[in-house]
């Protein structure tokens, strides 16, 4: 069994994952208003990741022989103004590697290298997403208001599997 701090901070590791998947569905259905379905696809298909995520941690707790202690997941409140803003998703996720990296460091000191080796794969799976939203930023930046270069990366991104 892990210590009652892993526990929860890991709890709390669950709820974010969780939010996490509430917020990318909110900016979804927005894009999908706008008529931009691949983003909204795109970001679709991120929030059932990050509903995976919050399931592996949910799963590593009990295969830790650990208590699960779900918690009531607030209702995002994101000011949408435009498809950039959408993307600025890029604070959350620093927000969420913060967060992870917080588990690692807690896991360090309590000299549990199963958290450590386990939380590990969440912290390269951070790294990946905030680049995979800066490329996606800067490419929004770099068009403007093009509207074909928007169709074009929609189009591109609606292809994600």
């Amino acid at each position: 069994m892990i210590s009652d701090k892993i526990n929860e901070i890991i709890n709390e590791q669950i709820n974010k994952e969780f939010f996490s998947g509430y917020l990318y569905l909110s900016m979804s259905a927005y894009l999908k208003e706008l008529g931009l379905f691949g983003f909204s696809s795109w970001l679709k298909k991120q929030a059932k990741e990050e509903v995976e995520h919050g399931l592996k941690l949910f799963d590593y707790l009990i295969e830790r022989n650990s208590f699960v202690t779900l918690k009531q997941i607030k209702t995002p409140e994101f000011e949408f103004n435009g498809i950039i803003s959408i993307f600025k998703i890029l604070e959350h996720e620093k927000c969420i590697t913060e967060s992870v990296m917080k588990v690692a460091k807690l896991a360090e000191e309590e000299c549990d290298r199963t958290t450590l080796s386990f939380i590990d794969w969440f912290i390269d799976e951070q790294v990946e997403e905030e680049q995979t939203v800066r490329d996606i930023i800067k490419r929004l930046e770099l068009f403007g208001e093009d509207k074909v270069s928007l169709y074009l990366m929609d189009k591109e991104l609606g292809e994600r599997q």
